[in-house]
Order: C-alpha cells, then sequence, then structure tokens
C-alpha cells in the first residue's frame, strides 16, 4: 500500500523551479521513500500505544514518534500544525453549537 503517484508528483512539483521536470523514476523512488517513512513512524508510534494498551494512534503519538526517532525538527512543525488544528476544530464545534442554538430560538419564536 503506498500513497498515489499523482499525488506524490504534485507534492514535488511544488517545490520544482516551473520549468523543471521529475522523471517518473523520481516520482516512484519518492512514492517508495514516503511509504517506508511512513510505516516507520506510524509503527514506533503503534508500538507505544501497544505499551500504553491504547488501540488508537493520535497525533500525539506521531509527534511523540518523530522526535524519538530523532526528527525533532518534524515533530516540532507537526506539533504547531496539531495545536492549530485542534484550535480550528474547536472553533468550528463552537460555532456549530451556537447556530444549533441559534435555530432553535428562531423556530420558537
Amino acid at each position: 500500500m503506498s500513497l498515489p503517484i499523482a499525488n506524490v508528483g504534485r507534492i514535488m512539483k511544488q517545490v520544482v523551479p516551473g520549468s523543471g521536470k521529475i522523471s517518473k523514476e523520481g516520482k516512484q523512488l519518492m512514492q517508495e521513500c514516503v511509504t517506508e517513512f511512513i510505516s516507520f513512524v506510524t509503527g514506533e508510534a503503534s508500538a507505544k500505544c501497544h505499551k500504553e494498551n491504547r488501540k488508537t494512534v493520535n497525533g500525539d503519538d506521531i509527534c511523540w514518534a518523530l522526535s524519538s526517532l530523532g526528527f525533532d525538527n518534524y515533530a516540532e512543525a507537526i506539533s504547531r500544525y496539531l495545536y492549530k488544528y485542534r484550535l480550528a476544530h474547536t472553533h468550528r464545534e463552537q460555532n456549530l453549537l451556537s447556530n444549533n442554538n441559534n435555530n432553535k430560538e428562531h423556530s420558537r419564536v
């Protein structure tokens, strides 16, 4: 199982100059590397969860795994992203609750 090669190619293309090209072999190699990296990090996070008798790997586990494997720069960046994601998710839920309460009040009038 691996990421679709078209997605890998699109991501790679974002950092290649406009006139640059990426060979099929280059995309395939990156696809294999990315798949292996994801499996490596997820395996480490999963082992942590298993030791803690948990079944679900979460974002904090991925951050921990990245750090424990020596990818501290990635762990820091992902931690910042995770914080912003959770903040946005909380705001979204609060807005939905607020909208639902407003709709209920209007239907009573």
